[in-house]
């Protein structure tokens, strides 16, 4: 017959066992602990990462657009929300000679008239090679080679062709590269050099669409939809922009670095909301466990004076609460990670569309520095909660609680 040593473990998860209703309370507190603090934490690094990311790859101090279209260009640079603005392309000589400007490279924007269009709704963006200083540094970390005309590269949220081509006006485009994700509009644009726009463009009204740009006169009459610019790190952008709007009449000029701290603040005070609620429900837990741990311990009584008469030492019943408190709390944390990760990372895409927040999710070694933090505090919580009962019940006389209810 096997022998079954009741060591402080044994006999703590044999009393959770005995008990299921009650450890199942205890579980679902931690659990909800447990999932709001994981939950609320990925939420915030997602956010982080996502902003560090968008930051990393706009790789411009300020965007030149059209009066007016200040809106939508900073819709479509944040969230991919397709816009058409044009103004002469000649502003690009005059932009790149202002004070303070080390590089300027304009960009077009393509929109049409025509409905399925394309594969899925994206924004078209046509660069030039020749001056362009942030799509082409970003294709090189996955394609190597050069973007030849009629080939595109793609965001990382567009799907393929299992050809890996893209349809486009009814014409097959192949595909250089798929970008690394940025947490912004990027993400579902594809890009292209000027030549192959107006490639696709002759081609599009080659089979019926209609296209805005050319109705203005178009890409070959010089029209590009905004000028990226790039300011020597010994001026100010603000300043800089404020020349440029002074010298330029019917344009307008967005600081990148004020649309990267408006969104800075706003996350900041929605990871500070996530935090504070992630404090208020652990404080809640401890509460909750602290009087369900004083109710079960005085029920228990009787049970852990037999334990001090069958030898078992203070320190040991000490130790055996303890051990069911923590235990309950592993196993709560374990199910809130698990539920809090079915919740947060199926749905990314739809998270970032709600916050309209640039949302990115994070590498897994900060994935598992959450998971064991969390597990960490989720084995803590019972512990602390129900030390002071555990002490309690340890300094009763055996004799005396024996006797209780003669």
């Amino acid at each position: 017959m096997q022998k079954i040593y009741l060591t402080t473990s044994v006999l703590s998860l044999k009393n959770l066992r005995a008990k299921p209703i009650r450890t199942t309370c205890l579980v679902v507190v931690v659990a909800i602990l447990a999932f709001a603090l994981f939950g609320g934490s990925i939420l915030a690094l997602n956010l982080q990462q996502g902003l560090a990311a968008m930051t990393k790859r706009f790789g411009a101090d300020l965007m030149v657009v059209p009066e007016g279209a200040a809106k939508k260009a900073q819709s479509a640079l944040l969230f991919g929300e397709t816009g058409y603005f044009y103004f002469d392309g000649a502003i690009t000589d005059t932009v790149v000679r202002t004070e303070g400007v080390v590089r300027a490279s304009p960009q077009f924007f393509l929109t049409s008239l025509s409905t399925e269009c394309c594969d899925a709704p994206v924004q078209l963006i046509a660069y030039d090679p020749m001056t362009d200083f942030v799509v082409q540094p970003w294709i090189a970390e996955r394609y190597g080679g050069q973007i030849d005309d009629g080939q595109v590269v793609v965001g990382n949220r567009i799907f393929l062709d299992a050809d890996g081509a893209i349809k486009l006006f009814n014409h097959q485009y192949p595909v250089a590269a798929q970008l690394s994700k940025s947490a912004s509009g990027f993400d579902t644009s594809v890009f292209m050099t000027m030549n192959t726009m107006r490639q696709l463009i002759d081609r599009g009204q080659a089979e019926g669409y209609n296209f805005l740009a050319v109705q203005e006169s178009g890409i070959n009459g010089g029209l590009i939809s905004a000028v990226l610019v790039k300011v020597d790190s010994g001026y100010l952008p603000s300043r800089v922009a404020g020349t440029i709007r002074q010298e330029n009449k019917g344009v307008e000029v967005l600081v990148s670095q004020s649309i990267f701290t408006s969104i800075s603040e706003t996350l900041s005070g929605l990871t500070d909301y996530v935090y504070l609620f992630a404090i208020m429900i652990w404080l809640l837990a401890v509460i909750v466990l602290a009087a369900v741990f004083s109710g079960t311990i005085h029920e228990r009584k009787k049970e852990f004076a037999l334990l001090r008469i069958l030898g078992a030492t203070r320190k040991r019943l000490v130790g055996i609460v303890l051990s069911e408190s923590s235990i309950a709390g592993i196993a709560g944390g374990i199910v809130g990670i698990v539920l809090a990760s079915l919740a947060v990372f199926p749905f990314s895409a739809l998270i970032s569309e709600r916050l309209e927040l640039p949302y990115l999710d994070a590498p897994p070694f900060y994935i598992i520095l959450l998971i064991v933090g969390n597990l960490l505090l989720s084995a803590l919580v019972g512990p602390l909660a129900s030390l002071y009962s555990a002490l309690k019940i340890s300094k009763a006389e055996t004799y005396i609680t024996m006797r209780e209810g003669e």
